[in-house]
C-alpha cells in the first residue's frame, strides 16, 4: 500500500533540469497560445487553496484560543404552578 510520503517522494528529486524538462513538455502539448492561460488557472488555484488552508488554520486558533465553556449549575426544578388567574372551582 501506498503512503502519503511515498508517494510525493519523486517531488524530492526534481532539480532544474527535470523543471525545465516538464515545462517544455507543457509548452509542447499545450502550446504557446494556452500557456499564460493555464499558468493563470494553477495560479488561481493554487490562491484558492491557499485560501482554504489558512481559513482552517484561523478556525483551528480561534478554537485553542477560546475559553472552555463554564459549568453551569444543575437546573433548579420549577416551583408547583400557583392557582392565582385561575377562575375559582364551583
Amino acid at each position: 500500500m501506498f503512503t502519503d510520503s511515498s508517494i510525493l517522494a519523486f517531488i524530492e528529486g526534481l532539480g532544474g533540469p527535470e523543471v525545465i524538462l516538464i515545462l517544455f513538455i507543457v509548452l509542447i502539448f499545450f502550446g504557446g497560445k494556452k500557456l499564460p492561460e493555464f499558468a493563470r488557472g494553477a495560479g488561481r488555484a493554487i490562491r484558492e487553496f491557499k485560501k482554504a488552508t489558512s481559513g482552517v488554520e484561523d478556525e483551528i486558533k480561534r478554537a485553542m484560543e477560546e475559553p472552555p465553556p463554564s459549568r453551569r449549575p444543575a437546573a433548579q426544578p420549577l416551583p408547583p404552578p400557583s392557582d392565582e388567574g385561575k377562575p375559582p372551582v364551583q
